[in-house]
């Protein structure tokens, strides 16, 4: 009977733990999935769920013939961990661009992904 109510309470305390997150998803981005902009951005974000590892993470953009326009390989905010960023070059040149993102989040599940804005 003992046995049976340590493994009850055992089963009790698992189920009231709060879940861990499983993987970090995108929540928002800036410029937006699939946007048409009339102004270059200053900027790629990438809003995710869950804060990130910053050395594991990357963000990288590239133009329709596949070449990093971005600063580097991105970088996780230093104020906000959930937050993907690389800054761009102020003069692009109009045309489809590439944000390529791979993250690892805070519990070692990585993720990755795409999306396309133009510049007109």
């Amino acid at each position: 009977m003992r046995t049976f109510l340590r493994a009850l309470g055992f089963l009790l305390l698992c189920a009231a733990a709060p879940l861990a997150s499983a993987h970090a998803f995108p929540t928002h981005s800036s410029p937006e999935v699939g946007a048409t902009l009339t102004q270059p951005p200053a900027a790629v974000k990438v809003w995710f769920d869950g804060e990130l590892e910053p050395v594991f993470s990357t963000l990288i953009v590239k133009n329709a013939a596949g070449q990093p326009v971005g600063t580097g390989k991105g970088q996780v905010g230093n104020k906000n961990h959930a937050l993907l960023e690389t800054a761009l070059p102020a003069h692009l040149a109009p045309g489809k661009y590439l944000v390529y993102w791979s993250v690892i989040a805070h519990d070692g599940h990585h993720t990755e992904g795409h999306f396309a804005f133009t510049l007109k």
